[in-house]
């Protein structure tokens, strides 16, 4: 029991409900829309996503800790480190770390290769793609995390809205469609909201350590209003999903979840310590989880009504 909540710790479990809720609305999308649901094609996909998150995880972990944006955060006061710490703690070696990071990798790749058995070879390359954003974030030679250009934000939307989305309904149905790539944006942009904010906690650390995120590039102030307006654009799609019949109308409920969250940014200033934050980062987690989950309950009571 030690060890599994030390694993459990190491790869940052508890934030496995961004990649879950994408995958389970590729799923009851299929089903609301199509009828149709393989259950046990769905739980090798949802097992096979979730090792992929803990894998993005652990390697950024990983090479952060080589790359001392780890350290650069210890030494800096004003920041609050986002990583597990137990590279840059010492409770665990390197190679160790690293082969638990591969072993989940592993257990995706099975799971990818066996949902491509049933469902064709798309699943297997969407997997890999989005592997391959998860490793060359912060990976040399490309760490296009670090490059401060929106890189970072667009392979979020991508590895926690589109790509588990539309995956998944594939799996399902071996068909793409538009109504998923639609039903992706709201959840996928509040993902991508999650990350951007918590660039927030460090961002001191990460310019003196050469981490060029878009809030080190832009300064606090201009990047808290692009902050605002992803947050906008985010419901801004859901009420698309909305009009153009992608979910049903009661699932405007979840518009209801941004309220916290605005209210939060109406306690920031333009310049803020980085404690300031920690509540933004908490309503971003919230109103993405309680977001996507009320968009999930909307399409499975719409697939049971129908």
């Amino acid at each position: 029991m030690d060890k599994l909540k030390l694993w459990m710790k190491a790869s940052r479990f508890r934030v496995l409900p961004v990649m879950v809720i994408p995958v389970l609305l590729g799923g009851v999308g299929a089903y609301a829309w199509e009828g149709v649901f393989h259950p046990l094609l769905f739980i090798v996909t949802l097992l096979g996503a979730a090792c992929t998150h803990l894998f993005s995880n652990m390697i950024n972990d990983l090479w952060d800790f080589r790359n001392g944006v780890d350290s650069a955060a210890k030494e800096t006061a004003a920041a609050i480190s986002t990583n597990s710490g137990f590279l840059a703690g010492g409770m665990m070696s390197e190679r160790t770390f690293s082969f638990a990071t591969w072993g989940l990798f592993a257990v995706a790749v099975a799971c990818g290769i066996t949902v491509s058995l049933f469902s064709g070879w798309w699943p297997l390359v969407i997997g890999a793609l989005g592997a391959l954003i998860a490793y060359f974030y912060v990976a040399p030679p490309l760490k296009f995390g670090y490059l401060g250009k929106g890189y970072s934000e667009i392979a979020i939307l991508l590895s926690f809205g589109i790509l588990p989305v539309m995956g998944t309904y594939y799996v399902q149905l071996e068909q793409f469609d538009v109504r998923p790539l639609l039903l992706s944006l709201p959840i996928g942009l509040l993902t991508t909201l999650i990350l951007f904010n918590h660039h927030f906690l460090h961002w001191q650390a990460d310019r003196s350590a050469g981490k060029r995120t878009l809030v080190v590039v832009w300064g606090e102030k201009k990047a808290l209003v692009f902050s605002r307006w992803l947050a906008i654009f985010a419901y801004v799609s859901l009420l698309l999903c909305v009009v153009l019949q992608v979910l049903p109308w009661y699932a405007l409920l979840a518009v209801f979840t941004a309220i916290k969250l605005f209210r939060v940014y109406g306690t920031l200033g333009e310049r803020n310590d980085s404690r300031a934050y920690l509540p933004l980062m908490g309503a971003s987690l919230q109103a993405s989880v309680r977001c996507g989950a009320l968009m999930a309950l909307s399409l499975l009571l719409q697939g049971l009504l129908h």
